[in-house]
């Protein structure tokens, strides 16, 4: 199942899927071969990139992240509630 969203700036947009994970997936996690994993979850990248600005994902995630970005963005920075912390590199 795929689920969509729509917006009049960027029309159509996928923001969630599911499926079955495939058994080589669940192999090496000692399930057994009759067993069928579901999964499902949003994908909320596309709206962040188009958000942003962002042209590439891998500049949302991954090793191509610039940290000066994510450390200079008031929005992403620690708050007094959050369980987060940014640190200094």
């Amino acid at each position: 199942m795929e689920i969509f969203g729509y917006s009049a700036a960027n029309g159509w947009m996928e923001v969630g899927n599911s499926g079955i994970f495939r058994p080589e997936m669940l192999k090496p996690m000692g399930l057994p071969d009759n067993v069928r994993v579901i999964a499902w979850g949003l994908s909320l990248e596309r709206p962040t990139m188009i958000k942003y600005k962002i042209k590439n994902i891998r500049d949302l995630f991954g090793p191509r992240v610039e940290l000066n970005v994510v450390e200079k963005e008031p929005r992403l920075q620690d708050s007094t509630d959050s369980q987060y912390i940014l640190l200094p590199r």
